[in-house]
This record gives C-alpha cells, structure tokens and sequence, in this order.
C-alpha cells in the first residue's frame, strides 16, 4: 500500500502526538509528519512551506482545542490557504469532543473530510490511507 508523502498533525496533547505517531509508523501512513502545537504555530508552519514552495501536507490532523489558536479559529484562516496552494489538502477532525454542537459545526467547512473521536486507530488511518491514495 503507497504511502501519504507528508501528514500534519496539529495538536497540543504530546501524548496523543506522541501515540499517533507511532500508529502511523505501524501502519506505514506517512514517509514524512509535520508536527504543531498549536493553529497559529501551524499557519506560520504552512506560510513558510508555500514561500518556500516546499511540499504542503496532503493530510492534516486537526485538534479543536488548543491554546493560542484553536482548530476552528484554524479552520477559519485556512479557507485563505486556497488562493496560496494548488493542491487540495484533506482536513480530519480529531478530537475528544462528543458535543452535537461540533459535530455540526464541523459541516461548515468544505475542507473537512471526517470528524474523529480520539483516540485515532490503526483502522482510522487505514481507512483515510486507502481513500487519500486513491484520489
């Protein structure tokens, strides 16, 4: 099974990081993982990346809450991203949040594939690797 070129996981929890990693490696999601605390941290990550003109993630990992700016506020800033990037990047919602609020929430924003109840599994990013390479 091919391989995502470059993930992004964005997420305050080192734990959760840490183990989402690890599940990547197990299951051969990712040749590259691209690592942020927080959303701020990620858009000036991102920024760089397209001034560079370096490869931008095919996938995000995406926490909604997180210090200094959370997912939505992300979500939000990103929908700018389209004028700066030619690839399409697929956005997963991963969090802790069972809220009917969110999960509706979620459906504003069309870069958003799936909402995820962490913790993510191995059946999770199978799932996402077998539809993200086929596209």
């Amino acid at each position: 099974m091919n391989k995502i070129e470059l993930c992004c996981i964005i997420d305050d929890d080192p734990i959760f990081v840490y183990g989402t990693k690890r599940i990547m490696k197990e299951v051969g999601f990712a040749k590259s993982i691209l690592v942020y605390s927080d959303g701020q941290a990620a858009l000036d990550g991102l920024t760089k990346l397209c001034i560079a003109k370096e490869p931008l993630p095919d996938v995000i990992f995406l926490d909604l809450n997180m210090p200094i700016l959370n997912g939505w506020e992300f979500l939000d800033e990103f929908k700018n991203y389209k004028s700066k990037r030619s690839k399409k990047i697929v956005i997963y919602i991963i969090s802790s949040s069972v809220d009917p609020r969110d999960l509706e929430r979620v459906k504003n924003y069309d870069q958003v594939d799936t909402y995820i109840l962490k913790p993510i599994t191995p059946d999770d990013l199978i799932k996402i690797l077998g539809t993200v390479v086929e596209n």
